[in-house]
């Protein structure tokens, strides 16, 4: 064999081990893509598995009622309700509904997509498309917090308050349901103190 045939040798020898070494390192990495495909599959399984075994019991048209701190009558409805194991206390909600029958013979209205009630504390919690009526007033927001133990009612995030004299845009909202006074945080991080008077069919005094 002459030089010339032995250099041609090299030559096509070096070419198909460098085509092989590019198969198999493309092989070696597709395979640790897909290999890191399965892990995420598997990854989100498991945990969705562990939110499911954390749920307890379902629970459809339930519906709540009792007595606040206060002494006002409470009445909480939702369309489904899961019990948390791990926090027994905890019922999360779907499709919910919650209406405060104040002493004075007014109705306060809270319905939500979502929402989380303490069947211990009988503290409520209201999120995704926040809605409430009360009175001539109409209030929309994106989540709303009831504190039992405190007394009072919490609304935040995108506050919008409408009635018969116009509207309100706000920050956050904070009515005192002892006190019967409503907070109103405004964007620019001055606090407008309103007082409710029910008595007066108000609702809200700028």
């Amino acid at each position: 064999m002459n030089r010339k045939k032995k250099l041609r040798l090299i030559q096509t020898s070096l070419f198909l081990l460098g085509v092989l070494i590019i198969f198999i390192t493309y092989k070696d990495n597709s395979n640790l893509s897909k290999n890191n495909v399965v892990t995420k599959e598997i990854r989100e399984k498991i945990n969705k598995q562990k939110n499911i075994s954390d749920s307890g019991d379902v629970f459809y048209n339930i519906e709540y009622s009792g007595l606040d701190l206060s002494g006002n009558r409470y009445k909480l409805k939702s369309e489904e309700a899961i019990s948390i194991k791990s926090n027994p206390d905890i019922i999360k909600m779907k499709s919910v509904e919650a209406s405060f029958y104040f002493k004075d013979d007014t109705i306060l209205n809270i319905v939500s997509d979502k929402g989380n009630y303490n069947n211990k504390t009988l503290d409520m919690t209201f999120s995704k498309n926040v809605k409430a009526d009360y009175m001539q007033s109409k209030l929309y927001a994106d989540k709303g917090e009831f504190s039992n133990s405190q007394g009072y009612l919490t609304i935040t995030g995108n506050v919008v308050v409408e009635d018969i004299r116009g509207t309100v845009l706000a920050d956050k909202l904070f009515f005192d349901i002892k006190k019967q006074t409503l907070q109103i945080a405004a964007f620019n991080g001055d606090k407008i103190n309103a007082n409710i008077n029910i008595k007066w069919k108000k609702v809200l005094e700028f």
